[in-house]
């Protein structure tokens, strides 16, 4: 792949073998953010698990101190007096086969996160196989089937991230914006990754973390000592 001479310089900017310790390492993350806007700055953690096995599953979801820096559009599944809580706790979107319909009619996806009461699984279990894919199927272990849709839209306004390991093993989650700087994503990181470890499966054997790297949206992947975490 040919890259810019943003990116070019960017990568001059550190040394691309070492692995740093997290505060130098967000300080050389930060400076490779070359672009007009405000970028994200992402997580990608290679872990010692084997995802095509259920006992070796990394799943979960923890609420970032700083929050995201992004405004995230919630949508709720509810009936009743859950739909207007939820209406009340500033979900973005609350309906039931309506908003099911609408998705699978209109292929509409103008949301981020998706919540849903116990009692509606069997609706929204018949979009399973569109929203699975985007990974936004509502899940008790991520809380977001839950009967307190209250607290679940608090905590993801708050600056909530789920952490799932793909197929590659490989864990992306972002944890703030270049404008947040190095003390607030530094507290960020440092929630994420305990949760993650926190996650580790009894199943999972030899080196948990393998490597971890951190980038911002237009820039090059800087490597962590994972040792640190």
């Amino acid at each position: 792949m040919k890259h810019g001479k943003k990116y070019q310089d960017s990568v001059k900017s550190f040394d691309r073998q070492k692995l740093y310790d997290p505060r130098e390492g967000l300080e050389a993350v930060l400076a490779t953010a070359k672009a007009k806007f405000d970028e994200s700055v992402e997580v990608s953690a290679r872990l010692g698990v084997d995802p095509r096995h259920a006992d070796q599953q990394v799943r979960g979801a923890v609420v970032l101190p700083h929050g995201t820096g992004k405004k995230v559009r919630v949508l709720v599944f509810a009936k009743g007096d859950k739909a207007k809580e939820a209406q009340d706790a500033g979900a973005e979107f609350v309906g039931d086969e309506d908003l099911i319909k609408k998705i699978q009619t209109e292929n509409w996806f103008g949301f981020d996160v998706c919540v849903a009461t116990p009692d509606m699984m069997g609706l929204v279990g018949r979009i399973a196989r569109v929203l699975g894919p985007k990974g936004l199927m509502p899940n008790p272990k991520s809380g977001t089937v839950t009967a307190d849709v209250a607290k679940a839209i608090a905590d993801i306004k708050a600056g909530k991230v789920e952490y799932r390991v793909d197929k590659t093993s490989i864990v992306h989650v972002p944890v703030g914006k270049v404008s947040f700087g190095v003390d607030k994503l530094e507290e960020n990181l440092n929630t994420l990754m305990d949760a993650i470890v926190k996650a580790k499966p009894s199943a999972a054997k030899g080196t948990y973390i393998k490597s971890l790297v951190l980038s911002t949206t237009m820039g090059p992947g800087v490597k962590f000592n994972a040792l640190k975490f």
